[in-house]
């Protein structure tokens, strides 16, 4: 029979999966304390501010919002009354070097038809890719984003039959490129869904082909932005956990997470110390292992994995609005395969960087003046291992100014009012993400979704793991899938 703990929870960490938790729990009637190194929540979706302009900090693709909605219905509430959000028509507007332009629209019908009249590839070559994303996620969402992958019940349902006779589907034995080149050959259209590999910080050309899933969250299950912003996301969640009880404490950096007789006692700060009898770390498991348990037995294997891709990101006020440019924009590397090199053989910045735009003041008015632009620009950089960024930035302003002069036709750099700058450095020391990993682990390993770190610990009791680093990993969804999991592991130990 398993050992039911007391009633008090301390999370260590208020970003998105953090504030999911904690209302869950407090919704389950438990008493929890967040406590926030920094002076806001949110963690990386996070906002910035320069002058009349507002960015979204970190995350700007909102996709599966019913995983953030089942948090609020979950404690009895309708999400609409919290915040809401809007489909958008569009997902992306693909740019390349060899004057290529693709509009991608969220219909794949309509996508698959615009594409083809534009590439060398058919209607019925495209929407089979597609069905067979579709495919992939039917076979693996419940088994490897709804449940632990480290408890022997998770696999004793209907779902995991299903996944397991269907594993030759989930191409999972060879790279996501050469998945998708078994269906698309036109090199567009092959970059262009190679490109989802980023979306966990991962390689497309040795991330195994089950990550040829990405693609169907956008076109099967839409591209969404919340009014306000996806800042509004953390808001909201914050906002009905206050509603619930739960107690926050911002400026607040825990030193250690207390562990005695094989048990999660509480949290120190400074010579405090906090006793609980849950302690759950929303921090990187990097650091939640090295900096907050330096006496606990680590587990070298999954610290000792390749880190994802990080990212260099520069928050433009521009002076003007760009009707060829939407919400997702993005420039590609005229070599992307060299790109990736040397994002994770190099741990450099490449020459010729793949640039991602991102402009939420088209949905969100208030992010921008009218005439005015708000511009999130961002390119993959590799994990921070001492590279000296304040040296690196201007050479790379440089390269993005000078590829978007040239695809645009245009001087960009005398729209620029007013800019700030995100290093992976900076990601590092603000998020705790170490090496400044936006997804900590990659998934460059065809096993990796099983070597991400558990949601539970199975040596120390009451100490759980929750946010982009352990399973199920990075992205929105997915963080709020690792919330749900360790409050099902709470109430059902």
């Amino acid at each position: 029979m398993p050992e039911i703990l007391g009633n008090k929870v301390i999370i260590v960490g208020a970003g998105l999966a953090g504030l999911a938790l904690a209302a869950r729990l407090a919704a389950q009637g438990k008493q929890v304390e967040v406590y926030e190194q920094n002076d806001y929540f949110g963690g990386k979706a996070t906002q910035i501010q320069l002058g009349e302009f507002v960015f979204d900090a970190g995350p700007s693709l909102f996709t599966m919002p019913h995983y953030v909605d089942e948090v609020f219905i979950y404690a009895g509430k309708n999400p609409r009354d919290y915040y809401t959000y809007n489909q958008l028509e569009t997902l992306c507007h693909y740019f390349y070097e060899d004057g290529f332009r693709l509009l991608a629209y969220a219909d794949r019908e309509a996508f698959a038809k615009e594409a083809a009249s534009l590439t060398t590839d058919s209607e019925e070559a495209i929407l089979g890719f597609l069905q067979h994303a579709e495919k992939i996620h039917e076979l693996t969402e419940e088994v490897f984003l709804r449940k632990s992958l480290h408890r022997v019940e998770s696999y004793l349902n209907a779902e995991t039959v299903k996944g397991v006779l269907g594993f030759h589907h989930l191409d999972a034995f060879q790279s996501m490129e050469k998945a998708i080149r078994s269906y698309l050959k036109d090199p567009h259209l092959v970059q262009l869904f190679c490109r989802y590999a980023t979306y966990n910080g991962s390689n497309p050309y040795s991330a195994p082909g089950t990550l040829n899933v990405i693609p169907h969250l956008e076109f099967g299950l839409g591209a969404y932005m919340p009014i306000g912003g996806i800042h509004a996301i953390p808001a909201a969640l914050f906002m009905l956990a206050e509603e619930l009880g739960v107690r926050f404490q911002f400026g607040q950096k825990v030193d250690e997470i207390i562990v005695e007789h094989n048990r999660a006692a509480g949290i120190r700060i400074g010579e405090k110390h906090i006793a609980s009898d849950y302690v759950i770390t929303n921090a990187d498991i990097w650091p939640s292992f090295r900096e907050l348990m330096p006496n606990v037995k680590a587990p070298e294997k999954t610290l000792g994995q390749e880190r994802s891709s990080s990212a260099f990101i520069f928050y433009w006020a521009m002076d003007e609005a760009f009707p060829e440019l939407d919400v997702h924009n993005i420039f590609f590397s005229s070599d992307y395969p060299q790109e990736f090199k040397s994002l994770f053989e190099k741990k450099e910045l490449g020459n010729d960087p793949t640039v991602y735009v991102h402009i939420s003041s088209k949905v969100c008015s208030e992010h921008a003046p009218a005439g005015k632009e708000n511009w999130f620009v961002m390119v993959n950089a590799p994990q921070h291992i001492g590279q000296d960024w304040e040296l690196l930035r201007e050479n790379l302003r440089e390269k993005i100014v000078r590829k978007l002069n040239r695809i645009l036709d245009k001087d960009i750099s005398k729209f620029i009012l007013d800019e700030e700058v995100l290093s992976p450095e900076a990601i590092q020391r603000k998020t705790s993400s170490y090496g400044g990993s936006l997804y900590g682990t990659s998934s460059n390993n065809r096993f990796a979704a099983f070597l991400r770190h558990p949601n539970f610990s199975s040596s120390i009791k009451g100490l759980y793991f929750c946010g982009g680093s352990v399973h199920p990993g990075g992205g929105i969804p997915l963080v709020m899938s690792s919330a749900k999991i360790v409050s099902d592991l709470i109430a059902k130990p």
